[in-house]
């Protein structure tokens, strides 16, 4: 699933533009990395947004199912 949709469906962000919007402008890390909003996630990654001197770090969990739906959840890493 790609980073945006996982920050939108997750419920972490509200929409999903403006999860693409922080990801452009290089505020969301994926493993430590600043990725563009087209990376994958896949379980277990480590998802960290900073955002005005404010950083959160998130655990991802990404179940996929055999009808090609996914199910995403996270856990706040402190």
């Amino acid at each position: 699933m790609r980073i945006d949709a996982f920050l939108h469906k997750s419920g972490i962000l509200k929409r999903r533009s403006v999860a693409k919007e922080l990801c452009d402008r290089g505020e969301v890390y994926l493993n430590g990395k600043a990725v563009k909003a087209f990376i994958e996630v896949k379980e277990g990654d480590t998802i960290t947004l900073k955002v005005n001197d404010n950083k959160r770090e998130y655990i991802a969990h990404v179940e996929k199912y055999t009808n090609g739906k996914e199910k995403v959840s996270y856990d706040r890493k402190e």
